[in-house]
């Protein structure tokens, strides 16, 4: 393989990685449209703005790694020459063969430790932008928080799931083994039975009027069947349900406890504001590992 065919070969393995990454990115952007109602405006806009974030992002970091491909290329006019001045000289020299091999082999360190260096580059000034945003402070002040309590967080995986997850690995620390589904679904026919308790609180996005019995039955079918993001009613549902006190901590308010008419061991979640792109994201806790206890 010359260099030329070298250069076209790389040029192509990063179009199909990025390629690779925009269908990845479309995934996880779908998976995010289903882990928000659409009656929630508020959140909806949030996510649209978020998905533009991403996508411009992604196309920025893309258009920097084929310009940073296109510098690592030779230079054609030079490679023509040296080509041309080599066209007497004996092709099947083994001196030559082996200066060859070394010369593409260097290259191909060159550019692949450019590449490297770029990306240690950008992680860098990641890393230093995110000390003083927003998602560190938080995880700052709840580390501090969950410590006083001998707690650490356990991180939950964002996918509209995560509410019902956190409560899952809590009750399995109690060995409870209700699943997320049978929480989804006891949640969904509580809601149902008790639809006086809940209705008043959820109203149509476009009419902001009350929901209608059609339009609660849709949002107890959704909650029961898809990554239909779970708040406050479904606490207070789940409260009920388990017949045990919820406790949500959060960085920047009081302690909240739903179900305080409960006197069973409670159920402790973190509730975090910027832990995704999305912003709002429950996880689970576990007893704080020290480097003590380690040892």
């Amino acid at each position: 393989m010359d260099e030329e065919e070298e250069v076209t070969g790389a040029a192509a393995v990063l179009k199909q990685q990025q390629r690779r990454e925009k269908k990845e990115l479309q995934a996880k952007i779908q998976s995010m449209k289903n882990s928000v109602p659409k009656n929630d405006k508020k959140r909806r806009k949030q996510l649209t703005d978020d998905i533009v974030k991403l996508e411009a992002e992604m196309e920025e970091r893309h258009e920097q790694e084929l310009e940073a491909l296109a510098k690592s290329q030779p230079d054609q006019t030079s490679m023509d020459s040296v080509v041309n001045g080599v066209t007497s000289l004996d092709l099947e020299s083994p001196a030559l063969c082996q200066q060859s091999r070394v010369s593409k082999a260097q290259k191909r360190r060159d550019k692949k430790a450019a590449l490297e260096k770029e990306r240690d580059e950008r992680i860098a000034e990641a890393e230093i932008e995110n000390l003083s945003g927003a998602r560190h402070l938080e995880n700052q002040a709840l580390t501090h928080s969950l410590a006083v309590r001998q707690l650490q967080i356990k991180q939950i995986p964002s996918d509209g799931h995560c509410m019902y997850r956190a409560i899952e690995h809590q009750l399995k620390e109690q060995d409870n083994a209700l699943t997320l589904s049978n929480l989804r679904s006891q949640t969904a026919d509580y809601m149902r039975q008790h639809a006086d308790d809940f209705l008043p609180f959820l109203t149509n996005a476009t009419t902001s009027e009350m929901f209608t019995e059609e339009e609660f039955e849709k949002y107890c079918t959704e909650t029961a069947n898809t990554p239909a993001w779970g708040g406050q009613l479904e606490l207070r549902a789940l409260s009920h349900i388990l017949q045990a006190p919820i406790e949500v901590i959060q960085a920047d308010s009081p302690l909240i406890v739903i179900g305080e008419e409960y006197s069973s061991k409670p159920i402790t979640l973190v509730y975090m504001r910027h832990a995704y792109g999305l912003g709002e994201h429950y996880n689970s806790v576990e007893p704080l590992v020290t480097t003590s206890d380690d040892g």
